[in-house]
């Protein structure tokens, strides 16, 4: 399982790159793909959606079963990553440069993990 340093985690197994206070980029961790299987759809939110930190703004599609991608942040989404909706296989060979959206005007964040942290939480539920 990779773990990126520059990067903080949630519980459900995304990614967040903060840009600046109010700016980053979210995504499906090296453990998640892993765990989903290979991934086969992907739907993501529009431009301009609003999000709330916790809530669903994307699901994934694999083999086995579909899956929801949550927000970490609240704001609005900026832009999305198109490559995506075309090759959704992207997130299982690059699964940190296959980011799902650009998030802005962020106002509310959820409690992050630091990389040592959200290895020490994938342990404990592998176990």
């Amino acid at each position: 399982m990779k773990v990126l340093e520059n990067l903080v985690y949630t519980k459900t197994h995304e990614w967040v790159k903060f840009e600046d206070e109010t700016t980053a980029l979210v995504g499906l961790t090296d453990y998640a793909q892993h765990t989903l299987g290979e991934l086969v759809f992907v739907n993501l939110p529009e431009e301009g959606d609003e999000t709330e930190a916790g809530k669903s703004f994307a699901d994934v599609e694999s083999v086995k079963a579909v899956s929801d991608v949550y927000c970490p942040v609240t704001g609005v989404v900026a832009e999305i990553n198109e490559e995506l909706l075309d090759a959704p296989q992207n997130i299982n060979e690059a699964p940190y440069e296959a980011w799902f959206a650009k998030i802005t005007d962020i106002t509310d964040k959820e409690e992050f993990l630091s990389p040592e942290e959200y290895e020490e939480f994938v342990k404990n539920e592998m176990e």
